[in-house]
C-alpha cells in the first residue's frame, strides 16, 4: 500500500507480483537513473521534452494531443515505466498560480477534452496515465495544508467538470489526489470526491495514488478510496493500516478492495514491462517541433510586419531567450531533453539577413548597462528587430506562486528604448502563463511561443518566416492588468484557507459577465490568412457551419462554439456565454469545409445544489460560432427543453437578489463575508492559522515564522537559504525552499526513508515549540536507539534464498 522506494511499488516475490515504476511525465519522461527526488533537483535520463500543457492547449487539437500522448507512452514503455504521472488538468483560476504551465486552460471543457486525448495516447502503449491533481489544486502557496473553499456549483461546473470529461472520455487507469483540502477535508481522504463522485458517478475503475508526500491520515485515505501512497514511508503508514485492521477500526474488506486495485494496475501495465521497442528520438523530436508550431499564438500583427522574408531587410535578434530558450517549467516536470533547438540558430539558418545578436538584458532582472547599449546599437543598424522576452526560470515553478504579472523591469525598459528608435519591433514571448503587456499597441507584432519544448526554437523561426502559419488560439484570457482578475485581491495571500469568492466566474466567464476590457480574449489568435463563416445551423445535438479560407496561404482555423442563454444571463447567477464545443479545420486557399460540432454534455445544464446533480436550464439559447469568446461571427436560435424531472430549480439561477446581489451582477470582488456565506450555505472557517498554541505534526514549517527560539531560527534559515541560492544563480534550487516551508512536520518522518522516525520528530517539535534542550535530548536519544535497532537487525538477519517463482522487474 506504499512504495518500496521513491518511484517503485513493492514486489511480492512469493506470489509472483512484480514491482512497477511510476514517474513524472506531463510533457516528457522524467525517469531518474540515480538519486531520486520529487522536485527535479537530480538529473533524469534523456527524453523528448514536448511543449507543456499550457502550450499544447493553444492548439485546441485533440488529435495532436493524442499523438503526443502516444510518444510519451512509447518512451515510458521503452524504459519499463508503468505509470506516467500526467496529464495535469487543474483549472487556471488565477494567472499567478505557479504551476499553470502544467495545466491546460481556464475552461473545463477544453481542459477535459485535451486531457482525455492525451490519456488515450499514453495508454495505447500499455502505460497508465495519471490524471492530476484531483481536485481544486489552484495554488502552490501552502499547497500541502491549504483548504480550498468553493461553493457546490463552482466545484462541479468549473473544477470537477474537466476531470469528469477526462475520466469518462479518456479512461485513465490512475488518478492522483491533490495535496490540499477541499471544503475542510484533505482531497486524498475526501469520500465525496473519491468514492461518490469519481467512482460511483463517473465510473472510474482504476487506482488512486497520492501526490508524493500527499498523505495526511493513511487509514482515512484508504477508506476514501486511495490505494497507493507514494513514496516509501519506510513502513510507517503500513503499520498504521495493520494496527487499524487489528483494532477493528478498519474493515479488512476495504483493504482487500484497495489491494485489488493495485493488482489490477500491475496487470494492466504488463505491456510496459514486456520488452517494448526502442524509441526513435529523431522522429519524436520532429513531433515536438510540429506540436510547438501548431501551438504558437500570433497575438498581434496590426502593421502586417509578419511574416518576415527576403524583403524584410536586415534583422537584428535581441533578447537572452533567443539564444538560451526557456522551453519548460521547473519542479517535478523538469525533463532532460535529447536536444534543444534555439530560435537564434534556426533564424540564422532560415535565409533571413540576420545582422547580429545581442542578449540585451540579464536573466532575473539584473541591471546590465553594457548589454542594453550593445542591443540599442545593433537595433540602429537593422530594418526590423526581433525582441525575445519572457519569464525567467525563477518565475514559474512547482511549489511557488508568481509574485506579480509583470515582465522583468530590465526587459520592459529595453523594449521602450527600442520602440523609441522607430525601427519595427516584433516581440517574441516565452512563458507558461499570461503577463501584462504594456507595450502592446506600440510594437509591430507579438508572437507567443509559451513553453514550447525542445523543438520550440525551430517552430518559432518557422512561424516568424511564414514557413508555418500560426494556428494557436489562447486557452486562457489575458487581462490588461492583474488587478482586473477577480481573485487578485486575495489569491495566495491567506494562510489557512483559499476562498473562491468568484465562484463560477473564472476567466472569460467573469470578464464577459462584467463587460471588462481585456488584452486578449479567450480563444484569440491571428493567422496569415483569413477565414469566413457561413450557413450556421443549430440542431438539437450539434451545430453545423461552413468555413472558407479566403486568404492566399494554407491555414488552420479553430472554430469555437458557445452557448448563450438569450436575454437571461444578466439577471442570473450564470456566465453570459460558455464554450459548448470546438473543432480545428485545415484549409488550403479558397477551400471550404462544413464543420459539425456536437454540443458538450452539459452545454445547457447547471449543477443544482438542491438536487446535488446536473439539471437542464430550459429556454431559448443563442448558439454562437466565432474565433474567440469575443469574436463571434454567426449565431442561431435554439429552444432547449428539459427532460421530464430534470429541470433546474429556478432559484439556482435566479436566487433572491437581496442575498446575492454581487453574484447576480458578476462584480464578485465586492462580495462580503455574509454574501459569500449565503452562497456557500455555511459559515466561513478561519482564514488565518491559529496562534498561541504549540505546533503539531499536522502543521507546516512555515507556521514557525515569527516564533522565538529554534522555531523562528529554523524558518529563517530556510528562507535565507532561498535568497542565497537565488543570488548564486540557482533559481530552481531556491524555489525548492518553498517546498520545505510548506512541508507538514509529519512528512519529515514519512519522506526521510527511515532516517527520521516519529520519536525524533516529536523531539524536533519540542525544539520548535520552545523546549530546545528537552527536544534535543529526545531527538538524540531516539537517534541512538534507531542506530542500535539497525545494528541488531543486521546482525540477526538470516540469509534467504529467494524462490525461483519470484518475478523481478529490472527497475
Amino acid at each position: 500500500m506504499s512504495g518500496a522506494n521513491f518511484w517503485n511499488t513493492k514486489a511480492l516475490g512469493r506470489l509472483g507480483v512484480p514491482s512497477i515504476m511510476l514517474t513524472d511525465g506531463p510533457h516528457g519522461l522524467r525517469k531518474q537513473g540515480g538519486a531520486a527526488d520529487h522536485l527535479g533537483l537530480n538529473a533524469s535520463l534523456p527524453a523528448t521534452c514536448f511543449p507543456t500543457a499550457a502550450t499544447l492547449a493553444n492548439s485546441w487539437d485533440t488529435d495532436l494531443l493524442r499523438q503526443v500522448g502516444e510518444a510519451l507512452g512509447a518512451e515510458a514503455a521503452a524504459e519499463s515505466v508503468s505509470v506516467l504521472l500526467g496529464p495535469g488538468l487543474n483549472i487556471k483560476r488565477n494567472p499567478l498560480a505557479g504551476r499553470n504551465f502544467e495545466y491546460f486552460s481556464e475552461d473545463p471543457l477544453l481542459s477535459g477534452r485535451l486531457a482525455a486525448a492525451m490519456i488515450r495516447g499514453i495508454q495505447s502503449n500499455g502505460v497508465a496515465a495519471s490524471a492530476k491533481h484531483f481536485a481544486v489544486n489552484s495554488q502552490e502557496t501552502h499547497r500541502m495544508s491549504i483548504d480550498e473553499i468553493v461553493d457546490e456549483r463552482a466545484l462541479h461546473e468549473i473544477y470537477l467538470e474537466g476531470f469528469r470529461i477526462a475520466v469518462t472520455e479518456g479512461g485513465p487507469w490512475t488518478v492522483m489526489s491533490s495535496y490540499n483540502k477541499v471544503n475542510g477535508t484533505y482531497a486524498n481522504e475526501n469520500r465525496e470526491l473519491l468514492e461518490a463522485i469519481l467512482r460511483r458517478h463517473w465510473g472510474f475503475d482504476g487506482l488512486v495514488v497520492t501526490d508524493w508526500g500527499g498523505n495526511h491520515d493513511r487509514v482515512a485515505g484508504l477508506v476514501a478510496g486511495n490505494a497507493l501512497e507514494m513514496p516509501s514511508t519506510d513502513g510507517v503508514t503500513d503499520r498504521e493500516i495493520v494496527a487499524a485492521v487489528e483494532a477493528g477500526a478498519l474493515d479488512e474488506a476495504v483493504l482487500d478492495a484497495r489491494v485489488d486495485e493495485l493488482l489490477a494496475l500491475v496487470e494492466r501495465t504488463t505491456a510496459a514491462r514486456a520488452g517494448a521497442p526502442g524509441v526513435d528520438h529523431d522522429r519524436h523530436h520532429e513531433l515536438a517541433v510540429e506540436a510547438a508550431r501548431r501551438s504558437v499564438v500570433l497575438l498581434d500583427n496590426a502593421r502586417g510586419t509578419l511574416p518576415l522574408g527576403p524583403r524584410s531587410g536586415r534583422v537584428a535578434v535581441i533578447g537572452d531567450f533567443a539564444a538560451a530558450p526557456r522551453y519548460q517549467g521547473a519542479g517535478s516536470s523538469l525533463v532532460n531533453p535529447t536536444r534543444v533547438d534555439s530560435a537564434l540558430s534556426a533564424l540564422q539558418a532560415s535565409g533571413l539577413d540576420v545582422v547580429g545578436y545581442e542578449p540585451g538584458f540579464a536573466r532575473r532582472d539584473v541591471p546590465s548597462e553594457r548589454r542594453r547599449r550593445r542591443a540599442v546599437r545593433l537595433a540602429q543598424r537593422a530594418d526590423v528587430v526581433l525582441l525575445f522576452l519572457g519569464l525567467d526560470e525563477s518565475a514559474e515553478a512547482e511549489g511557488v506562486d508568481r509574485a506579480h504579472l509583470r515582465l522583468a523591469r530590465n526587459q520592459l525598459a529595453l523594449t521602450r528604448e527600442l520602440v523609441s528608435l522607430g525601427v519595427p519591433v516584433v516581440v517574441v514571448l516565452s512563458g507558461g502563463a499570461p503577463v501584462e503587456l504594456p507595450f502592446a499597441g506600440h510594437v509591430d507584432a507579438i508572437v507567443h511561443g509559451y513553453l514550447a519544448g525542445q523543438g520550440g526554437g525551430r517552430a518559432i523561426a518557422d512561424v516568424l518566416t511564414g514557413r508555418a502559419n500560426p494556428g494557436g488560439r489562447l486557452a486562457e484570457t489575458y487581462p490588461l492588468r492583474y488587478a482586473d482578475v477577480p481573485s487578485s485581491a486575495t489569491f495566495a495571500r491567506t494562510e489557512a484557507t483559499s476562498e473562491h469568492r468568484e465562484s463560477i466566474y473564472v476567466g472569460y466567464r467573469y470578464f464577459d459577465k462584467v463587460g471588462m476590457p481585456v488584452r486578449y480574449p479567450f480563444g484569440h489568435g491571428l493567422s496569415y490568412t483569413e477565414f469566413a463563416y457561413a450557413d450556421l445551423r443549430a440542431g438539437r445535438t450539434s451545430a453545423e457551419v461552413t468555413v472558407t479560407n479566403t486568404g492566399e496561404v494554407a491555414g488552420v482555423e479553430t472554430v469555437q462554439l458557445y452557448a448563450e442563454p438569450a436575454g437571461r444571463a444578466e439577471g442570473e447567477l450564470r456566465a453570459p456565454r460558455e464554450l459548448a464545443g470546438f473543432a480545428t479545420v485545415a484549409l488550403e486557399p479558397g477551400e471550404s469545409a462544413t464543420v459539425t460540432i456536437g454540443y458538450a454534455e452539459h452545454a445547457f445544464d447547471v449543477f443544482d445544489p438542491t438536487a446535488h446533480d446536473w439539471r437542464t436550464a430550459p429556454g431559448r439559447y443563442a448558439v454562437l460560432v466565432g474565433a474567440s469568446s469575443r469574436d463571434i461571427r454567426l449565431q442561431a436560435a435554439l429552444e432547449v427543453e428539459a427532460p421530464a424531472g430534470r429541470a433546474a430549480d429556478p432559484a439556482v439561477l435566479a436566487p433572491d437578489v437581496a442575498r446575492l446581489p454581487h453574484y447576480l451582477r458578476g462584480d464578485v470582488e465586492h462580495a462580503g463575508d455574509a454574501e459569500y456565506e449565503a452562497l456557500l450555505g455555511r459559515a466561513l472557517p478561519p482564514s488565518a492559522w491559529p496562534t498561541g498554541r504549540p505546533l503539531t505534526r499536522d502543521d507546516i514549517i512555515a507556521q514557525a515564522k515569527g516564533r522565538r527560539g529554534f522555531g523562528g531560527l529554523l524558518h529563517g534559515l530556510i528562507e535565507l537559504s532561498g535568497r542565497v541560492l537565488l543570488r548564486l544563480g540557482k533559481p530552481l534550487a531556491a524555489n525548492n525552499t518553498h517546498f520545505a516551508l510548506d512541508l507538514p512536520f509529519r512528512s519529515i518522518a514519512r519522506m526521510s526513508g527511515g532516517t527520521v522516525d516519529d520519536d525524533m520528530l516529536d523531539g524536533l517539535l519540542l525544539m520548535v515549540n520552545g523546549q530546545f534542550l528537552r527536544g534535543a535530548r529526545r531527538t538524540a536519544t531516539a537517534w541512538l536507539a534507531q542506530r542500535r535497532r539497525a545494528r541488531a537487525a543486521r546482525t540477526a538477519a538470516p540469509t534467504v534464498t529467494p524462490p525461483t517463482t519470484t518475478v523481478i522487474d529490472k527497475d
